[in-house]
């Protein structure tokens, strides 16, 4: 168990500071849109945290994950109980993510502008020994793949326990048939838009095993910072406006497509922080051994580019609804 200072032992300015994060945090994690924006922000802000601009791209496909249970075809599909499981599945995911990950960034943004390394903090806001210890290395090396890397692996183990092996998500989610019938099929994927009209990513499989999803971050953020292909997804980050439907980026390769996915903020309430709070935190590091392979370099073993696999999956979906609806 990780021992946390009284905060009689915190000078004035840290306790300001810490409150400060703590108000920020609360105001961006209020649901998918405002978590996106958040990540991307703060990316063009400082651009050496490569993390930031993943986080915001992955937080992306989250959302239209989300509004897709609310679209044309999963409705055809899924019963609205077993929907409403998995758009908290997403949210409580990513709700825990921001909650930890958020804090860091700030502390560093301050650290930045104090010009004095403050990442001793870090356990008022729960993130865990292994982080601050990367952080620490990062101000004084400034390995950026490390820290990217370092930020998947934490980012992943955060969710492990109170998400993927939690009783009500096993119940209800990751013990189901859909998500079986999901994971094998690899419907779900990252997805790496571009305004040119390519689509670039990973599909998803294996969630449950921490290991398969760092490996997956890994690829994900080879794609996104290769340096053929950055400025393109730079540019569709910037120039396009997170909504949580698909059309935000169908748009561009799917000239005569329909929106048939809706905006995030019309179907999905703001699920008030009281609601997350499934869990009693634990440091996931503590007394865990770091494996080494987490920083070797990735495998892509598939194609990434996605366009025909997207297309292939979309009418797969479509059929799967269509035929499910008839037989009913």
């Amino acid at each position: 168990m990780r021992l946390i200072p009284a905060p009689q032992t915190l000078t004035a300015n840290e306790r300001i500071l810490i409150q400060t994060i703590r108000n920020e945090t609360k105001i961006y994690n209020l649901d998918n849109i405002s978590r996106t924006d958040a990540y991307f922000r703060y990316y063009r802000q400082h651009q050496e945290i490569h993390w930031a601009f993943l986080a915001s791209m992955v937080s992306r496909n989250a959302g239209w994950n989300m509004c897709d249970l609310e679209g044309l075809w999963f409705p055809l599909l899924l019963e609205k109980g077993v929907r409403d499981k998995l758009f908290y599945t997403y949210e409580i995911a990513n709700w825990l993510i921001f909650q930890d990950a958020f804090p860091q960034l700030l502390l560093y943004h301050y650290s930045t502008k104090g010009k004095k390394a403050m990442f001793h903090l870090l356990k008022y806001f729960h993130v865990s020994a292994f982080m601050e210890r990367e952080w620490n290395y990062f101000w004084n090396h400034r390995n950026h793949k490390r820290l990217l890397i370092s930020l998947i692996v934490n980012e992943q183990h955060v969710i492990h326990k109170p998400v993927i092996c939690h009783p009500y998500f096993q119940k209800n989610v990751f013990r189901t048939f859909i998500y079986f019938f999901q994971d094998f099929l690899h419907f779900s994927s990252i997805l790496l838009p571009t305004c040119s009209g390519n689509v670039y990513g990973a599909s998803v499989n294996g969630f449950k095993n921490v290991h398969k999803r760092i490996d997956l971050g890994k690829r994900i953020a080879s794609i996104l910072f290769n340096e053929q292909l950055f400025p393109s997804f730079y540019q569709f980050a910037s120039k396009t406006i997170h909504t949580g439907s698909r059309y935000d980026y169908e748009c561009y390769f799917m000239k005569q497509k329909k929106r048939d996915t809706p905006f995030l903020r019309t179907v999905f309430p703001i699920i008030e922080p009281e609601a997350h709070q499934l869990w009693e935190y634990e440091d996931w590091s503590s007394g865990k051994k770091i494996r080494k392979s987490w920083y070797d370099q990735p495998i892509h073993r598939h194609p990434i580019l996605l366009n025909e696999w997207f297309f292939q999956k979309q009418r797969q979906i479509q059929r799967l609804a269509i035929v499910k609806h008839v037989m009913e």
